[in-house]
């Protein structure tokens, strides 16, 4: 069955949906937030969320700029994503687990959806980490609970994004080494596409991570269009890679049929905020920084794209 057309061809989306991560690598905390740290982590996402206009009033393209944020401490950053007509795409997973489970109650209640009716966003994602080699019995459960989750999206007219990392096990890092990422993964990441759509998992745009060839990109592109899915798109994540291995990404994603854009989060705010957080940054200077990455990876994409 074809999937629905994304709304344009394009997305260039700052992801901030960073939770459990965000919380424990830099803010430092242990143990679960107080309320006080929570609104310390929402002032920090409103700060990037900052960058993000300045590079709009910089000459970013507003028709592709969007926002990948959480309701957890992005509410206020959703809502203003609204305000200024920006597209907002936010994640229905619960952060720091291994296995997908939501946020807000279980895949045959309401509640998470309820979730998404007060924010109304243009895109839901899920984070999945997947590996042909991993536990079977997990790995079914969890295309369970995604296929299960699919459903009710697309009967809600929900556009759907599956973010996925397929992490290397101990034998494929073994096996591979340092070249996992440009040998192995691409196979991999296909048989899991392959695996999922089997079970009745049908996102609208799948945000993959980067691939080293062109060749790659397309086979990858091709299995998330097989079956008829001739609409599907894919967009590249950053992983929090260094710059140089980005813009290589997005110089290969760029120049492939089917996929439209990106979705970077700590590649762009992380070393401004941590340098902020550390009293080394003023606000006006991590606004100016953030303003400067997203610009960067932008122009990275589009000038490969012509």
């Amino acid at each position: 069955m074809s999937a629905p057309a994304t709304p344009d061809p394009d997305l260039f989306l700052l992801a901030m949906d960073h939770r459990a991560s965000l919380a424990s690598q830099v803010y430092h905390l242990t143990g679960e937030p107080t309320e006080a740290d929570a609104a310390h982590i929402a002032a920090g996402k409103l700060l990037v969320f900052q960058g993000l206009l300045a590079a709009l009033d910089q000459g970013a393209d507003r028709a592709k700029a969007g926002v990948l944020v959480d309701e957890r401490y992005g509410a206020e950053v959703a809502r203003r994503a609204r305000d200024a007509g920006l597209r907002l795409a936010m994640p229905i997973e619960r952060s720091g687990q291994d296995w997908f489970t939501l946020e807000y109650g279980a895949v045959g209640e309401r509640t998470w959806l309820d979730h998404l009716v007060r924010f109304d966003p243009d895109y839901v994602k899920v984070l999945v980490r997947d590996n042909p080699d991993f536990a079977a019995g997990d790995r079914r459960g969890q295309q369970d609970r995604l296929a299960l989750a699919s459903a009710a999206l697309r009967e809600a007219g929900r556009t759907l994004i599956v973010e996925l990392l397929v992490p290397a096990t101990a034998d494929q890092k073994a096996k591979a080494g340092d070249d996992y990422d440009a040998k192995l993964r691409p196979g991999l990441t296909e048989q899991v596409i392959r695996e999922m759509e089997a079970a009745g998992v049908e996102p609208d745009i799948w945000k993959i991570e980067g691939l080293e060839t062109a060749e790659d990109a397309r086979a990858v592109v091709a299995t998330t269009r097989a079956g008829g899915r001739d609409r599907v798109r894919c967009i590249v994540l950053g992983r929090d890679a260094p710059a140089e291995r980005l813009d290589h990404w997005l110089r290969i994603a760029a120049g492939v049929e089917g996929v439209h854009g990106f979705a970077i989060g700590r590649s762009i705010w992380e070393k401004p905020l941590a340098g902020h957080l550390a009293g080394n940054l003023t606000e006006n200077q991590l606004v100016d920084q953030v303003a400067a990455n997203y610009l960067h990876y932008a122009h990275s994409y589009a000038a490969a794209e012509n």
